[in-house]
């Protein structure tokens, strides 16, 4: 977090700083209030206080909510007191956080909300460079499950693993070769057949990716809760409405991540003598 803010404030400030609040003010201080324009999740509270906290650790920020929660338009989410100057440095910077953050949040509940519980909501690698950590948080706000949340954490045998291996049987032998059971192991499958012999290999999780519904019904039938079941592959609201009917064990959506409406909220200045 703290590196990656850094990033971002080095980006919109560089050498000068901020050139128009350094004009204007000196060491004036003022209240200012953090205002809902939409309705949601709220996420990225943490990352809102670290851009302050890096600009001027005299700062005071107290939120009225916690990452999680259910916010409306119009709602004070915090309240910040400090140096102006120093509050609109990081204004943007800090903005930029929680919109996105708090925007992937409300996706990631509302898709919870089509599923009914029957199904988690997994998310992808689909992220930005350097906020994959943050945004698999912003999913866990909203009410999903997080995927491997690298390479390096969970095996996923992907179609080009078992086209240049051979067969899915030769990749998962190769994998058990090399690591025994330290990693759960998934195997992406583009067919019936493939269904069929991943099931054979007992792993621990089938990929049925792009398959359309009945495809998807005899996949689970030959899976018959032997290994849990995965559905991926351009998966859209309507998509998740119509597929959480099945008997599936998690939906993986790329949209969570990689398409976000940014959460919009407004940072207003109040004179101090104003504030209840």
């Amino acid at each position: 977090m703290e590196k990656i803010i850094k990033l971002a404030l080095e980006e919109d400030l560089s050498s000068r700083g901020d050139v128009t609040s350094q004009a204007i003010f000196d060491d004036e201080s003022g209240d200012f209030s953090l205002i809902a324009k939409d309705e949601g999740i709220l996420c990225g509270s943490e990352y809102f206080k670290n851009v302050f906290a890096q600009i001027d650790e005299e700062i005071s920020i107290k939120f009225l909510f916690k990452d999680g929660d259910k916010i409306h338009t119009s709602d004070i989410i915090a309240k910040l007191s400090g140096c102006v100057m120093s509050i609109l440095k990081g204004e943007r910077v800090a903005l930029n956080f929680l919109s996105h953050l708090s925007g992937i949040a409300t996706k990631t509940a509302k898709y919870v909300d089509i599923a009914g519980g029957k199904t988690k909501i997994l998310d992808t690698r689909k992220t930005i460079p350097g906020l994959r950590k943050a945004e698999k948080y912003a999913v866990k706000c909203g009410g999903g499950v997080n995927h491997r949340m690298g390479l390096y954490d969970m095996i996923l045998i992907k179609d080009n693993h078992i086209d240049a291996a051979g067969s899915i049987t030769k990749a998962v032998e190769k994998v058990r070769d090399k690591y025994s059971d330290e990693f759960k192991i998934e195997v992406e499958t583009r067919n019936l057949p493939e269904v069929q012999a991943a099931c054979d290999c007992k792993v621990d999780r089938i990929m049925l990716d792009n398959m359309n519904n009945a495809t998807m019904i005899k996949a689970i039938a030959i899976c018959d809760g032997k290994v849990e079941v995965e559905a991926s592959g351009n998966m859209n609201m309507e998509r998740v409405k119509e597929v959480s009917n099945l008997a599936l064990d998690y939906i993986s959506i790329g949209e969570l991540t990689h398409t976000i409406h940014s959460f919009d909220f407004s940072l207003q200045y109040k004179d101090a003598n104003k504030l209840k």
